[in-house]
């Protein structure tokens, strides 16, 4: 999942970047808005300052949404309504003003990924390992793999984008509640639970830290429920 951040300050460009990176995301920061809409490859999200040195940031914006579906959030220090509504009007998904956390702004790229990008596919796949959201059926080869509600919750949560790091908060906001307030070690007991019934050492990676990914199995095709 590839982020553009287009601020002028190299300082909050700085903090955003590093910010998104330790989150999973591949994150690029361009000072200006002929450099983003010169950006490539495409990215998935924008972060959008709106007072940009070389163009305005609605313009931007404008262009951005003409030419891409990548979803675009504005961060900047204005505030004013006519401010939101010029640049809610010309194609952004959300629009953030600064101060504001980093927590606030990862929930903000995820609410909205889930808005502008849904899930499409009703089976996801991943080497050996198949994972069916309508049905809520998993199978590794060709054993099917009996799971509980959150263990499936969480493989989903990891099978959408295999690789990315999905923090512990996401997965914990997915599988559980967005306001989850209880101990975080219930999630490692489900995920010790889930691997134990993939049965494939190396596929659910802890990214210490950070969070889990899917990774590259050391074993594809093993009979489910290993060690």
């Amino acid at each position: 999942m590839r982020v553009l951040v287009v601020e002028d300050d190299p300082g909050i460009a700085d903090l955003l970047v590093r910010g998104l990176e330790r989150a999973g995301y591949e994150a690029v920061g361009v000072p200006d808005g002929r450099q983003a809409l010169a950006s490539v490859p495409e990215p998935d999200v924008v972060l959008l300052d709106l007072g940009l040195p070389d163009m305005d940031g609605v313009d931007v914006c404008r262009r951005l949404r003409g030419r891409s579906d990548a979803a675009i959030i504005v961060v900047t220090a204005r505030g004013e309504e006519g401010d939101r509504v010029a640049a809610l009007d010309e194609g952004a998904d959300d629009y953030l003003v600064k101060p504001f956390g980093l927590a606030e702004l990862l929930a903000r790229i995820r609410a909205v990924l889930r808005r502008v990008r849904p899930v499409e596919q009703d089976v996801l796949r991943h080497g050996d390992l198949t994972v069916d959201v309508r049905t809520r059926r998993v199978t590794v080869g060709e054993h099917e793999v009996a799971l509980t509600p959150k263990e499936f919750d969480i493989l989903e949560a990891l099978a959408v984008d295999p690789g990315r790091v999905v923090t512990r908060q996401e997965i914990l906001e997915r599988a559980w509640d967005a306001h989850w307030y209880g101990p975080t070690k219930v999630l490692d007991v489900h995920i010790a639970g889930l691997r134990r019934k993939l049965g494939v050492s190396g596929l659910v990676e802890t990214v210490y830290g950070r969070g889990f990914r899917l990774g590259t199995p050391d074993d594809q095709g093993a009979p489910p429920g290993g060690p």
